[in-house]
């Protein structure tokens, strides 16, 4: 017989198609199909780090072209044995370098942005401080729930013009909806704007800014020597730290103490103070007149006042030292503040609102380095639970619906802000010929009008060296 004419496959008889022939058929084409997947995962991997090599091009098409042979001859038990071995793969059974780098590359997006973060416990002493932090914090607004200083605050609110002020707008605003012929309703509510006439009082008539305290002798201008414990009754009203002045005047040189209240009694009758002390005494005024309230807690030293609007079913920026409604913008865009964490409390526990006020990370954002992500959702489920423990089913499960309607409003915030920095890049667009970011829309998308520079309230020393002037202007600190 020739050698060089291939012998031709004996035919299978009946006896060779047994039950053994058909397992090993079938335990084949099952590792046949794992390693067609495999290679197609490999590939679309290649294909978002880089091309492969030449080299790495023909060692797969020659794994391919020896497996698509193998499989036309009749399979044999030792095949399924040992199941093929990737392309690419080593003879020790080891993947090459250069796959094993392809495995340290991070994941697609396609593959975590559905990933949830997991509420973790703090571990950690940094994380275990911020912890203590917030709690501590979350105790502001329970003060503002006494009966007594409730009454107290009503005592030295003028009701009269509070209501009727308010009564006048709400009506205006009604008119105004009713005129449009379209069943719209009005932008703001009664109860809305009894707020709005308790922002304007409480700014132009019933608190006062304090720069330097003026001489108690002389009236003479005072000069900062720094800080002095509080005595026994300045402590007792919540005094943790004392400022101390002395009169520039060089024939009276008397002293002046600037107690630091937290009390919101002591600020009702001293009526003094920077945004500390107005957001604190604000927030307390606007539960006395029927508001459900916040009291937001800013990493980078701000404080200021948040009230539900049941007309817009959404929470409301207040900053009482700048007569600021519903213009969470201001600080980023009109003070050029950056900032890390803005954390809302209320007696219904905590939320992190940092997204309704820095709508651009990128931009005014600072670095959230005091506890792991997945710590601080821990925490603020941990007071949540905390004040609402004692709460009716109903009312709980009021307050969880009222949490995802926010939650779904805060991630808005980032949908928007990731659309308008699209938009300012293409050519011709009103942002990029503006060279400012466009407003997304929105109720609260206002931008800090264009002849207003920065904070308003306090000296302009210290709003520059606060870094809160505006556009152009350092951040020399905090």
């Amino acid at each position: 017989m020739d050698p060089n004419v291939p012998r031709r496959k004996p035919v299978p008889t009946q006896r060779d198609y047994d039950e053994a022939w058909a397992k090993d058929l079938r335990e084949q084409f099952e590792q046949l199909l794992r390693t067609r997947r495999l290679n197609d995962l490999s590939d679309r991997s290649r294909s978002r780090s880089g091309s492969p090599a030449p080299a790495d091009r023909s060692s797969s098409s020659s794994a391919a072209l020896s497996t698509r042979s193998s499989s036309v001859c009749k399979p044999s038990r030792s095949s399924s044995q040992h199941p093929p071995r990737p392309s690419g793969s080593g003879d020790d059974g080891r993947t090459p370098s250069r796959t094993a780098s392809n495995a340290t590359l991070p994941p697609s997006y396609s593959s975590l942005r559905n990933l949830p973060k997991i509420p973790t416990a703090p571990q950690d002493s940094q994380s275990m401080k911020f912890r203590n932090l917030l709690i501590s914090l979350s105790m502001t607004p329970t003060k503002y729930e006494n009966p007594g200083l409730l009454d107290e605050a009503l005592s030295v609110i003028p009701l009269d013009r509070i209501y009727g002020e308010a009564e006048e707008e709400s009506q205006v605003l009604q008119a105004q909806a009713e005129s449009m012929g379209d069943g719209r309703q009005a932008e703001w509510g009664y109860q809305d704007c009894v707020i709005r006439a308790l922002l304007r009082w409480f700014k132009r008539t019933f608190f006062t800014w304090v720069n330097n305290p003026p001489c108690p002798n002389c009236f003479s201008p005072t000069i900062g020597q720094g800080m002095t414990p509080p005595t026994p009754d300045e402590a007792a009203r919540g005094a943790a730290r004392v400022e101390l002045y002395r009169c520039s005047a060089t024939d009276c040189g008397a002293y002046e103490r600037f107690p630091r209240y937290s009390d919101v009694w002591a600020l009702l009758q001293a009526r003094r103070g920077r945004c500390g002390e107005w957001a604190n005494c604000f927030s307390m005024l606007c539960r006395a007149v029927g508001g459900r309230v916040r009291w937001v807690w800013n990493s980078e030293d701000h404080v200021w006042t948040e009230v539900y609007s049941e007309q817009q079913r959404r929470w409301i920026h207040v900053d009482a030292c700048e007569e600021a409604w519903d213009n969470p913008r201001l600080y980023g865009e009109g003070w050029n503040k950056k900032m890390a964490y803005c954390i809302a409390f209320s007696i219904d526990g905590a939320t992190d609102v940092t997204r309704r006020y820095v709508r651009n990370a990128g931009t005014h954002g600072l670095d959230r380095v005091k506890a792991p992500e997945e710590v601080l959702l821990w925490i603020v489920d941990e007071i949540r639970k905390m004040r609402r423990e004692s709460l009716s089913k109903d009312e709980r499960r009021r307050l969880i619906k009222e949490d995802e309607r926010e939650e779904r409003e805060l991630r808005g915030y980032v949908a928007q802000a990731i659309a308008a920095d699209v938009t300012s890049m293409l050519p011709g667009s009103p942002a990029s010929a503006q060279g400012r970011p466009s407003s997304a829309g929105g109720d609260d998308q206002k931008v800090p009008e264009a002849g207003v520079a920065g904070r308003q309230s306090g000296s302009p020393e210290w709003v520059r060296a606060r870094g809160e002037g505006g556009q152009g202007s350092p951040h020399e600190g905090h």
